[in-house]
């Protein structure tokens, strides 16, 4: 048996989907008022001062924290009824051949728990991804481990599954913040193209 691990945005989608769920889960008054307590952090990201970990776990904190998690649930169970269309066919056709193969297939992603469950449960695929902490049902704005990105990722591929009992592990990636999850891989594919 194989393992494939795959990225989420830019790997198995044609872009970001954290940021439009932000705008989509956020409300108009929420979105504005964060824009400007987190105008200068958003200023630093887009000169390429600040990473986007940091980035992701502010917006978090600002527009998702204080929510009621059956509210961002049911969000996020809508905004994942729309990522058909941002999906790669390509992709979707890799992870179906994995499936065909009998291989375990799993999503690592620094994206959100409320969406990505919803879709990688429609296609029966394990995931691992930022997960959102609550308390007595409200966000606490917080992540449960923190951002799942770069060494993150591979750090909880490596809890999760035991490598060893792969006959071959395939990972996907598209950037920088996937370098590690890759390096777990003897079969590694970076924007969709095998490297060594």
């Amino acid at each position: 048996m194989n393992l494939a691990l795959f990225d989420f945005d830019g790997t198995i989608t044609f872009g970001d989907t954290f940021t439009p769920f932000i705008r989509f889960a956020g409300g108009w008054a929420r979105l504005a008022a964060s824009a400007i307590v987190l105008s200068p952090m958003i200023a630093g990201y887009k000169l390429g001062l600040v990473p986007s970990s940091p980035m992701r776990v502010a917006i978090v904190r600002k527009v998702l924290g204080g929510r009621k998690e059956s509210e961002i649930a049911e969000l996020g169970r809508r905004y994942a009824a729309t990522l058909g269309k941002v999906v790669r066919p390509e992709v979707l056709a890799k992870v179906r051949w994995h499936q065909g193969n009998g291989d375990d297939v799993v999503v690592v992603s620094a994206s959100l728990s409320p969406y990505l469950r919803v879709w990688c449960s429609e296609l029966g695929i394990g995931l691992i991804c930022a997960e959102l902490e609550a308390a007595g049902g409200v966000l606490t704005g917080r992540y449960v481990e923190g951002d799942c990105c770069g060494a993150e990722k591979a750090r909880r591929v490596r809890a999760r599954y035991d490598l060893s009992r792969y006959s071959t592990v395939f990972a996907y990636g598209d950037t920088d913040e996937d370098a590690e999850l890759l390096q777990l891989a003897n079969r590694r594919f970076f924007r969709g193209e095998e490297v060594t």
